[in-house]
């Protein structure tokens, strides 16, 4: 029983921020994977936060995870928690992304739309936009970012806090349609 509480937490997160078939931001065209290098960054950063996803079609709500974020030069790692238990670890080098997972995780959990969130909430938005296919741009502004296609955004991001990775942050995904709320710290806080 210890160990089913976990796996049914996780279910529950993942079943609202994934779905078998995401649908596309227009007919066949998913939105764009970012794959940027930790050091287009600019900076080293380390974070504890509290994640918290709500799916539009999960009728239990919102679910959270706690997760830790490192950002050096050369490697992004992420790993992510649920009553204490590490459920997913994220190394991203800027070449490959591997992931340690627990094998109860489902596996529809996906890691490189975890990258492309990441990207999208916390690199500078001229790397950004240096990643992105034609067609796609991304507006930058205090307090907001969007990411569009044909005029239409897709992605929202909204941020409390200045520098942009310290407060609360939270993403809306009207492709995949999913809203994630990022409260984070700096890890020696």
């Amino acid at each position: 029983m210890r160990l089913a509480l976990p796996v049914l937490l996780v279910a529950g997160l993942l079943a609202c921020t994934t779905t078998p078939r995401p649908k596309p931001a227009a007919p066949g065209e998913p939105l764009p994977e970012l794959r940027l290098a930790p050091a287009a960054l600019g900076t080293t950063v380390s974070l504890t936060q509290r994640l918290e996803f709500a799916h539009e079609s999960d009728p239990g709500g919102p679910r959270s995870l706690e997760a830790l974020l490192e950002v050096e030069p050369a490697l992004m790692q992420l790993a992510g928690f649920a009553l204490g238990q590490r459920l997913i670890t994220l190394r991203w080098n800027g070449t490959t992304l591997d992931e340690e997972r627990d094998p109860r995780l489902p596996a529809q959990f996906q890691s490189a739309p975890v990258l492309r969130d990441v990207q999208l909430v916390y690199w500078p938005a001229d790397a950004v936009r240096s990643a992105l296919p034609p067609g796609w741009t991304l507006e930058d502004g205090p307090g907001r970012r969007a990411l569009s296609k044909n005029g239409r955004e897709w992605v929202t991001v909204r941020y409390d806090g200045e520098p942009r990775w310290e407060g609360r942050t939270q993403l809306t995904n009207l492709s995949e349609h999913y809203r994630l709320t990022i409260e984070s710290r700096t890890a020696d806080e």
